[in-house]
């Protein structure tokens, strides 16, 4: 309980800040006091004039209101009054201070305190909070000012409650500007007066307190109305997993936060920048070190930051100011927009660099990009803390943690190995694809267990289809029976698909890993005259391995302005290196050419590119297969950072035969009198062409509703021959062409 300062001396202190706050009016009412009998001073002789109005408070009530007293001496008065404003402020002092040491939460000392509130600012801030609380200071302000209408305190009355000396007054008008702790931090607004909007001085100006203030102070801890829609408060949940975060990472974070909180530490903000692939854990991570502080933590999306500048302006304020009120570390998530050069996305970080350095007590950041040098936090410790891809290990333990645990020991283990191998999930994806799998199997009511290739459709939705944006995505159709090639490359391409199922085993496994720092994805290049089979042999790998295959369109890659080409192709690889995908350049002549000398500037950006596509290829640790019409571009350093090189050759008469009969499907109604021999015999053109030849047939026949025979067939080789410009010998087929008997 709280004693008055005519009782005792005893232990003071406030059981609650309701108690705080009723003290702090007892005290502005002596101030009101003090300058009323200054008010009554320039208000006498004027009574002829209050009289003659309809509406005026009186002298006397304004008396009642503030239980005032009989004494007739105004001087006396005055003293009197200084004397107990003084009482009653150290009354407060040594109330709070007890209260505070006996961990009692008063939220208006605790505002001043954050904010550093100097006496004037914070006598200013109870002036206006009055009327919030009691609806008797609407008529005593409306008296003051002489004004009815005006209930609410001014610039104005607060100086003149505030200060004894005009030059006071004019000296501590400043503290009402924009610029100033009250109104920067949103504590306070200033409001013109809507019945004299254009006569009014900044001294008429109407001060209101912001309504999360509000709450606040009367003890409502809730997130503001206003960032509702792009913040949230998140509670650590007792069963929150942070076990795939690397323990040094944990170790790091917890020594940075600890010294924060350290009493024999300076008090700087600290800002820790978390960048990574999402699903990493770097939310997970923030969640724990609340947990452990006994916080909440605000969360707020960068990315739903949109809106005029002064809007976004107001949300971040508010964000970092109930960050401080609420003492929640304040996490904003996906702040990679504001790292690029983007003008807006530079306003945004300089904005919130500013707001950091006000209010960031404890700032948590989190990206994928690295943080550029450009940015700097003043007065401020900041750590870039990298989140990296889970290796092998992590990603087998996530999976083992998502897996029916009612499975047989050996298929749980089997299916850990196989997905962690196949896909770099992080283990936020391999989570959602757990769910996925087990979603989609009650919704169709199947109890069995899961399948392996219910876990790989899982993994293949999860992985990142942004690079849908740069590149095409194939879907891959074709199988090895369908694929007509030499045995030597044959070879070969089962080699590329056994290394993919087996580089978790040989660089995680047997350490490999610990003697390659870079080169570990897989990269090949297939090369041979176009129509061979590339393109099909690509698919045909997706398809082995069940992996996405996205072919990049080169128009959208090489740009004849400097440095553009190498932004598109690191954009090409930072999404490739979360998609799952083989990334397919076809018809790679124009970008992987022969280096030339150097005879131009031209020349040297040229060998810049291709020397930029080397290293990311030997950065990049999935899948690379690069298609080229002819291999004597290809210079000596390239091919030797290139693991596999598979020749396409020009089928022979054989391989042609096989690839006519592996072009019909089944179903296909085909004429007996269809010779795959003599067309092979007879027209050498490799797989593309005979690809198209048949397909052009086939819609012959169907226009005619007939079988496919070899009438549909050599007219539409014709038509690709002159489409490819070889000679077309129509003697030596004449007897198998009869337009006329075409239908």
């Amino acid at each position: 309980m709280s004693a008055r300062p005519d009782q005792p001396p005893v232990a003071i202190y406030y059981e609650n800040g309701m108690q705080h706050i009723a003290d702090e009016l007892v005290r502005l009412d002596l101030i009101i006091r003090r300058g009323l009998i200054e008010f009554n001073r320039r208000m006498a002789g004027r009574e002829d004039i209050i009289s003659g109005q309809s509406m005026f408070i009186s002298p006397q009530e304004i008396d009642w209101l503030l239980e005032g007293t009989d004494e007739p001496d105004e001087d006396q008065q005055i003293s009197t009054l200084e004397m107990q404003i003084i009482e009653q402020q150290q009354y407060i002092e040594q109330a709070v201070a007890e209260s505070e040491a006996r961990g009692i939460d008063l939220p208006l000392a605790r505002l001043q305190r954050m904010f550093h509130l100097t006496p004037f600012e914070f006598q200013a801030l109870i002036i206006v909070l009055a009327p919030e609380l009691r609806r008797k200071y609407d008529r005593i302000y409306a008296y003051l000012q002489d004004d009815i209408t005006r209930k609410r305190a001014t610039v104005d009355l607060v100086l003149q409650l505030l200060c004894s000396e005009e030059a006071d007054r004019w000296h501590l008008h400043g503290l009402f500007t924009e610029d100033s702790v009250l109104l920067h931090a949103r504590l306070l607004y200033r409001i013109e007066d809507i019945n004299n909007p254009s006569g009014c001085s900044d001294l008429g100006h109407f001060l209101k307190l912001d309504e999360g203030i509000l709450n606040y102070i009367l003890g409502r801890q809730t997130l503001d109305d206003r960032i509702r829609g792009v913040a949230r408060l998140e509670l650590a949940s007792a069963d929150l997993d942070v076990s795939h975060v690397d323990g040094r990472i944990r170790q790091q974070v917890e020594a940075l936060i600890d010294w924060r909180f350290d009493d024999q530490a300076e008090r700087e903000n600290l800002v820790l920048y978390f960048h990574g692939p999402s699903g990493v854990g770097k939310r997970s991570l923030a969640l724990e070190q609340c947990r452990r502080l006994q916080c909440d933590l605000l969360y707020l999306d960068a990315r739903c930051l949109h809106g005029h500048h002064r809007e976004i302006e107001q949300k971040l304020t508010l964000a970092f100011r109930d960050a401080m009120l609420l003492q929640a570390p304040l996490y904003i998530d996906g702040i990679d927009p504001l790292l690029g050069d983007d003008p807006q996305g530079y306003l945004l970080a300089e904005l919130m660099i500013r707001r950091v350095a006000e209010y960031g007590w404890l700032t948590l950041l989190s990206g994928h990009k690295h943080w550029p040098d450009r940015y700097s936090f003043k007065n401020s410790r900041f750590r870039s803390i990298d989140f990296p891809r889970p290796d092998f290990q992590m990603r087998k333990q996530a999976w083992l943690q998502q897996l029916d645990p009612s499975a047989e020991s050996p298929v749980r283990e089997e299916y850990a190995n196989h997905l962690a191998s196949q896909f770099r999930l992080t283990p936020g994806q391999i989570r959602a694809a757990a769910d996925s799998v087990e979603l989609r199997q009650q919704a169709a009511g199947d109890q069995s267990n899961q399948g392996l290739d219910d876990y790989v459709t899982a993994c293949r939705e999860q992985s990142n289809r942004r690079l849908g944006e740069l590149a095409t995505r194939i879907d891959s159709l074709y199988a090895w029976d369908d694929l007509i090639l030499p045995q030597a490359a044959h070879d070969l391409l089962h080699q590329i698909c056994d290394q993919v199922r087996q580089q978790a085993r040989v660089f995680s496994q047997w350490g490999f890993d610990t003697r390659f720092s870079y080169g570990k994805g897989l990269s090949a290049l297939f090369t041979g005259p176009p129509g061979t089979g590339k393109t099909m042999a690509a698919q045909v790998i997706a398809n082995e391995i069940q992996l996405d295959l996205y072919k990049v369109d080169l128009s959208t890659v090489i740009s004849k302005y400097i440095g553009e080409t190498e932004k598109n192709l690191n954009r090409i690889f930072e999404e490739a290196e979360s998609s799952n995908a083989i990334l397919f350049f076809d018809e790679a002549d124009a970008l992987f050419g022969k280096r030339t000398e150097v005879s131009d500037a031209h020349d040297r950006y040229a060998n810049i590119e291709v020397s930029y596509l080397l290293q990311k290829m030997e950065e990049y640790n999935g899948i690379v297969i690069l298609a080229s019409n002819f291999r004597g571009n290809m210079d000596d350093a390239f091919t030797r950072r290139i693991r596999f090189i598979v020749e396409f050759p020009f089928p022979d008469e054989v391989s042609r035969s096989q690839i006519w009969k592996i072009h019909f499907p089944e179903q296909a109604p085909v004429d007996a009198n269809v010779d795959h021999d003599l067309l092979a015999r007879q027209f050498p053109i490799p797989g593309g062409n005979i690809r198209n030849v048949v397909l052009n047939a086939a819609f012959q026949a169907a226009k005619f509703d007939c079988a496919i025979n070899m009438n549909h067939l050599l007219d539409s080789t014709r038509q690709e021959y002159e489409k490819i410009g070889k000679l077309w010998n129509a003697d030596q087929f004449a007897e198998f062409i009869n337009m006329e008997a075409m239908g």
